[in-house]
């Protein structure tokens, strides 16, 4: 079997890692400029989930290489949705914090909408808040997204297209998975880049042929595996959000790789994929959310 061509794979790792030692450089300088203050994200963990864990520490690690101040609030399983939402406030109160990170899922005694709704906009830098959402959701072009923050990993998705000089306008486009995360931003992202976007869920009745006609593929679903060789046509884009570990296998994505990287024109690897540029996209939020904060544009 031949090896997958490098040209056709876009390495989120090394995007990634491009952004990030911008962004490095781009810290150092501010804090010159605003006697050694710097941008700070504050990071909420409530429980032990073992991949929440994991996402956070990366996170952290990421920020801390950038030179992003971060203040680690991990709280049992069993706190409170009054006392999360307290410290949502003080954080939302504290000068030193630019940008609030809750790790979801929650658990079940703490109302996810609830949370949401009292994220600060201007802290908000994952993107799911209720009032970036709804200006998210509002806009009908990219440019009118300025003051917006745009939730991580479908901004990260659409630096990795600007990567491989992708244009979604025009082009048929097949998002598997409708969840507020990825599945529906992505959607309206690549709507408002004149993309015709279909989406795709668990009830739709034939995925498969949906897939088939796209020009590219956001899946986004949870299925280890769930798009096949036969769903995609040749010289699609195949963009795979998905993040599955298996117990022989270690970590795929939701899409067949090794199958359809023969038939893809551009593809991501899981991992080294889209999940570095969703931490490099979340150090940018919380950089842009410190420059509006001293009003610097720079």
């Amino acid at each position: 079997m031949n090896s997958p061509s490098v040209e056709k794979i876009i390495d989120g790792k090394a995007l990634a890692l491009n952004i990030r030692e911008g962004l490095s450089k781009e810290v150092a300088t501010l804090a010159g400029r605003h006697a050694g203050k710097r941008p700070g994200l504050a990071t909420v963990l409530v429980g032990q989930d073992p991949a929440s864990a994991i996402y956070v520490r990366n996170k952290i690690k990421a920020c801390k290489d950038a030179g992003i101040e971060t203040i680690d609030r991990h709280l049992a399983a069993a706190t409170s949705q009054e006392e999360l939402l307290s410290i949502i406030d003080a954080l939302a109160k504290d000068e030193r914090v630019h940008g609030i990170l809750v790790q979801l899922p929650l658990p079940a005694q703490i109302s996810v909408k609830r949370v949401l709704e009292v994220l600060p906009d201007g802290k908000d830098v994952d993107g799911f808040g209720v009032a970036n959402s709804g200006k998210l959701f509002q806009a009908k072009t990219l440019a009118e997204l300025g003051d917006v923050f745009i939730p991580c990993t479908p901004y990260g998705v659409l630096k990795m297209l600007e990567s491989i000089k992708f244009d979604p306008s025009g082009k048929e486009v097949c998002v598997i998975g409708r969840s507020n995360i990825v599945g529906k931003p992505m959607a309206h992202l690549l709507t408002m880049a004149n993309a015709t976007v279909t989406i795709c869920h668990s009830k739709t009745k034939d995925i498969a042929a949906v897939a088939k006609r796209a020009d590219m593929i956001v899946a986004a679903i949870g299925k280890a595996k769930f798009v096949t060789a036969d769903m995609v046509k040749d010289g699609a884009v195949v963009i795979d959000v998905g993040m599955n570990r298996l117990a022989d296998s270690g970590l795929v994505g939701d899409c067949d790789y090794k199958a359809i990287e023969p038939k893809a024109r551009f593809i991501t690897p899981v991992p080294g994929g889209v999940g570095p540029m969703t931490i490099a996209m979340l150090l940018y939020n919380t950089v842009t959310a410190f420059k509006r904060s001293v009003n610097a544009t720079r």
